[in-house]
């Protein structure tokens, strides 16, 4: 059997859509099955949410149950403070700051206090367990990318019970570590949105920041397929309107900017890779490198459309600020996607999850091996 990786992307709210897939396909094992894949990688809510399934990886179909369960149960409280009191405090903490030139309040840190994210983490996430399932080798590998603000280069954590050894290229790296709440915490530190995280020296901020090459850990870990659940609508992106785009319409670019375009040019790069070793004559393989198979996956509707369907069921304080902010009828809805993290929003895009992989569900199986590896008829 060739050796699986299963990579998750950042996406902020827009992740439940990998929840829906990762429930889907759970359902295809049968009951009782151990995660299919020996390695783990993610970025951002991709990395929480990787960490949740190498965690729960006895069990495929349970650990994506307990996924669904969070993620459809989200409120946005259990995210970032998002009270009245809290967006109040925040938004004169930052206009003090501007008007009195940093004499009265220094600038604050990031707009939102995602503390509550940090307890949920630390509930919900079992480190113990995920510690024994590594040492166990199922997975063997999990890998969280996050950017070292102190050094200006993508770190990739890399729990594992193979034998390791650190990579170094410019701009990233990857080193051994025994992952916890800092590391997810730092991975899904937003820029601006969030504060950066201190830890092992360093201050860190979101994984995407930096990670140009994301099949990277993956491959360092001797994948030979790639399974990748993104949160883009595969058609033509949005642009910015053809007025002068507002601060929120900026942000929502800068965030479909961060999580999404690496993780495509990157794909490009190993397509062309691939191609190269197809033609290559018998020999060896030039700078050592090796063909990897990619299946990616991604919303079939644009996550876009569902989060300005249900922007009412963001906290009114929350609305109010990100109106200020410009983010009014559909120019706010690049934004709101990454933001709204409600259940009406993240119930819908399980289902929609869920509704793709059964869709393309003989091409996964064919790529995972399932029907080789448990005789089944693939519909």
């Amino acid at each position: 059997m060739p050796r699986i990786a299963l990579l998750l992307p950042g996406g902020g709210a827009r992740s439940a859509w990998q929840v829906g897939v990762l429930r889907a396909i759970a359902g295809w094992y049968p009951p009782g099955s151990a995660l299919p894949f020996p390695v783990v990688c993610g970025t951002s809510a991709g990395a929480i949410n990787a960490a949740v399934l190498a965690a729960g990886a006895a069990d495929f179909v349970r650990a994506s149950e307990a996924l669904a369960r969070v993620w459809g149960g989200f409120r946005t409280g259990q995210v970032f403070r998002a009270g009245t009191l809290d967006m109040l405090r925040s938004g004169l903490h930052l206009l003090l700051a501007l008007v009195s030139g940093g004499w009265l309040l220094p600038m604050p840190r990031s707009l939102l206090d995602n503390s509550p994210l940090g307890a949920l983490l630390a509930r919900e996430v079992n480190f113990g367990a995920l510690a024994r399932a590594v040492t166990a080798g199922r997975p063997d590998s999990v890998a969280v990318t996050a950017t070292s603000l102190s050094d200006a280069e993508s770190v990739t954590f890399v729990q594992t019970s193979r034998p390791f050894s650190s990579w170094e290229h410019v701009g990233r790296r990857g080193t051994p570590a025994a992952l916890g709440v800092e590391h997810l915490m730092a991975s899904a530190a937003i820029p601006l949105l969030f504060p950066p995280v201190a830890m092992a020296g360093s201050h860190y901020g979101d994984g995407a920041l930096r990670q140009s090459t994301p099949f990277a850990p993956a491959i360092h870990l001797g994948a030979d397929r790639v399974l990748v659940i993104g949160v883009r609508h595969p058609g033509v992106g949005r642009g910015l309107p053809g007025s002068a785009p507002n601060i929120a319409e900026q942000f929502g670019f800068m965030l479909d900017s961060l999580f999404i375009e690496g993780l495509q040019a990157d794909l490009e790069r190993l397509n062309r890779i691939n191609a190269l070793l197809v033609g290559h004559r018998p020999g060896p393989v030039p700078f050592g490198m090796r063909h990897v198979e990619t299946l990616v996956l991604q919303p079939e509707r644009d996550p876009v459309d569902a989060a300005l369907a249900h922007r009412d069921a963001m906290p009114a304080s929350l609305r109010a600020l990100l109106r200020i902010l410009g983010a009014r009828g559909a120019r706010g809805g690049r934004l709101i996607s990454y933001l709204l993290f409600e259940s009406a929003y993240t119930r819908e895009l399980i289902a929609a999850g869920e509704h793709a992989a059964a869709r393309r569900r003989a091409e996964i199986s064919a790529f995972l091996g399932l029907d080789r590896a448990y005789g089944a008829r693939i519909d």
